[in-house]
């Protein structure tokens, strides 16, 4: 029998986060801890071992985005930089609650390693479906939201070091791939932009993250365009996914 997926939710509004517990629970995911702010979050995680964590960004004490570097940064077989600290063993995936305004602490977060963010207006179904899909490893990003995001802070510069990747090791048809997929695109789209199997496609994909060391689609979209490969002012011509729909697995 498969074990119940696992979630500690850090928010600094309790109304949020027994909200989010009741539909958590009510599909059958058990919440394992809750935190009010960054430092609970960071505690809570090495004592409970969450499969995921809705993370806010801005909490007292310790902001959600520092919570998200010291959780995803932290060695899972190493002791932590503090005297006394247990590591992670088993880093979980880190989905970033956020409104527009918050856009350039998500796009740190994303760059520090979350797997994605949510609005937090999302429906029970979305949010149910969002910790869902980042467990079984794949990224969460709502296509729309995030091109204006990448392109809004890949122009001005973000908060985080750029991330050096050698793309010399992709061949001429996976910087090809790679430029779409950072632009959005599905499997299915690549297919069909590229006049492929989609199987091929995935393949592609799966072959690109494995190269430049990246775990998932959303870390594949900040590198592309940190080193340049992708333009901020370029527009896709591709018909676009619904809005608020998920990137594939690869």
């Amino acid at each position: 029998m498969t074990e119940p997926l696992r979630v500690l939710i850090a928010d600094d509004q309790t109304l949020v986060r027994t909200g989010f517990r009741l539909i958590l629970r009510a599909d059958g995911i058990d919440v394992v801890a809750e935190a009010a702010d960054g430092a609970e979050a960071v505690e809570g995680v090495r004592r409970t071992r969450p499969d995921v964590v809705l993370m806010d960004v801005r909490m007292p004490e310790m902001d959600g985005l520092e919570a998200t570097c010291r959780i995803l940064a932290a060695p899972p077989a190493l002791p932590s930089a503090r005297s006394g600290e247990a590591a992670f063993p088993d880093r979980p995936r880190v989905i970033i609650l956020t409104t527009f305004d918050l856009d350039r602490y998500v796009y740190a977060a994303l760059s520090a390693g979350a797997s994605g963010f949510l609005l937090k207006d999302v429906t029970p179904e979305q949010l149910t479906a969002a910790v869902r899909t980042v467990r079984t490893g794949d990224a969460l990003l709502a296509p729309a939201i995030t091109r204006r995001l990448v392109r809004r802070f890949a122009q001005h510069g973000s908060d985080t070091a750029a991330l050096h990747r050698d793309l010399a090791s992709l061949t001429p048809r996976e910087l090809e791939v790679f430029g779409l997929l950072a632009r959005g695109l599905s499997n299915a789209e690549l297919a069909a932009r590229l006049h492929l199997a989609e199987a091929t496609v995935k393949t592609h994909v799966a072959r690109i993250l494995a190269k430049l060391g990246l775990r998932d689609r959303v870390q594949a979209v900040i590198v592309a365009y940190e080193t340049g490969l992708v333009s901020a002012g370029v527009r896709e011509a591709a018909p676009r996914p619904a809005e608020g729909s998920r990137t594939e697995a690869p």
